[in-house]
């Protein structure tokens, strides 16, 4: 008797074909380092990379009124919390 014939390439009939296909299937699939994980994790990085520049942005603003602060205190009163003297008048003109 002769074996019946394979409709199938002869690569896919390959038993080393298939085993290579289940290794990528489970290797982008299930592994614990899986694409999907892999994803998963660069997106959180740069979501993180985001949050950490918005920080030292804001640090940077915050160091920069310390140091308004501690040079010149009576500019840095009167223009962020509008203080006079009482013998001033302050005119706040509002830009559009």
């Amino acid at each position: 008797m002769s074996k019946a014939p394979s409709k199938l390439p002869p690569a896919l009939r390959s038993k080393y074909f298939w085993v290579l296909a289940l290794f990528a299937g489970w290797m982008l699939f299930f592994d614990k380092h899986s694409v999907l994980t892999q994803i998963r994790l660069a997106t959180t990085v740069n979501r993180l990379e985001r949050d950490k520049n918005f920080y030292e942005e804001m640090i940077r603003e915050v160091r920069q009124d310390l140091w308004d602060i501690e040079v010149n205190k009576e500019k840095y009163a009167r223009e962020k919390y509008f203080l006079h003297k009482p013998t001033e008048d302050v005119f706040i003109i509002a830009e559009e």
